[in-house]
């Protein structure tokens, strides 16, 4: 072979050997926790597709007993007629504004609250935390009555603002925070404050921005509670104009009693943005749950 023809010849690369590890096979313990997240699955997941199924159904099937999974006859009827009888979109937006405007109340309150009772010293703040603890022990069932009175003599019945405001008193999420503020290092606030720093520009400068996954469950979980409460707007509102998704849908019957799959129906709607929420969030929820020291308790 001439020089030329061994310049000429293309080289043969090799492709390098790429060692693939065996899989281990599943031991005991794994086999047996993957099975016990089947089962959990299996239970959260069923009332969904039961609900799903029924809406897709007749309302004379829907009503059938004993009932059976799947619709012998698919059909849309109760979602059209949802929409055509019910006020969905009005129900959809009232939910809206009193959950995010709650939750912006409760993320603002708490963190300043447990900002106070984390760096601050005052007269009267064992007292005033155990006034706060206590907020934990009372079911908001049991304030209904004397809420109402007062809602009712500021007349603030059947306004937004009624519904909003007696859902701000977040004693546990004041809670959550302040545990979490305790396990921020006074070193941090301490190098601002040598830099010539006040103690608002520190809370909304270095403990806010730390404080991000907290913050985000806190909202979170009041969003999730604000947006499930049928109690307080059921008492507090009398206009069909200002009814949440909780109480439009507890409307949906006629003089034949409840229309089962049109229940379903929106069942399913109300609960879809907490789906989303928490599909989008849920990486959010674990993170604060765990910062605040509570994942044990």
């Amino acid at each position: 072979m001439t020089t030329a023809e061994a310049t000429t010849r293309p080289t043969v690369r090799t492709r390098p050997t790429v060692r693939t590890k065996a899989r281990r096979p599943w031991t005991p313990g794994q086999i047996v926790l993957t099975l016990i997240g089947l089962a959990v699955s299996v239970v959260f997941v069923a009332p969904i597709a039961a609900a799903l199924f029924t809406s897709l159904k007749s309302e004379t099937e829907a009503a059938q007993i004993p009932p059976h999974w799947l619709p012998k006859v698919w059909t849309g009827q109760a979602w059209k007629a949802l929409f055509e009888t019910g006020n969905i979109t009005n129900w959809f937006v009232n939910s809206l504004v009193v959950s995010v405007c709650v939750t912006s109340v409760v993320v603002l309150v708490s963190a300043l609250a447990g900002y106070g009772f984390a760096r601050t010293e005052f007269r009267g703040k064992a007292v005033l935390m155990g006034v706060v603890m206590a907020g934990l022990m009372i079911s908001p069932a049991v304030l209904g009555v004397p809420l109402f009175t007062t809602v009712q003599q500021m007349g603030m019945v059947d306004t937004y603002w009624g519904m909003i405001l007696p859902q701000c008193a977040p004693a546990a999420m004041v809670y959550i925070l302040y545990k979490f503020f305790q396990g921020i290092p006074h070193e941090l606030e301490e190098a601002a404050f040598i830099d010539g720093a006040g103690r608002w520009r520190v809370f909304f400068t270095i403990v806010l921005p730390l404080s991000r996954p907290s913050l985000a469950a806190v909202g979170i979980f009041t969003f999730i509670s604000s947006w499930n409460n049928f109690l307080w707007p059921y008492m507090v509102t009398n206009n069909p104009d200002l009814m949440t998704m909780p109480n439009g849908i507890a409307t949906v019957m006629n003089s034949y009693g409840i229309q089962w799959a049109q229940l379903m129906a929106g069942g399913l709607m109300a609960g879809l943005p907490l789906i989303i929420v928490f599909i989008f969030f849920q990486r959010q929820i674990v993170a604060g749950v765990a910062h605040t020291g509570l994942a044990g308790q």
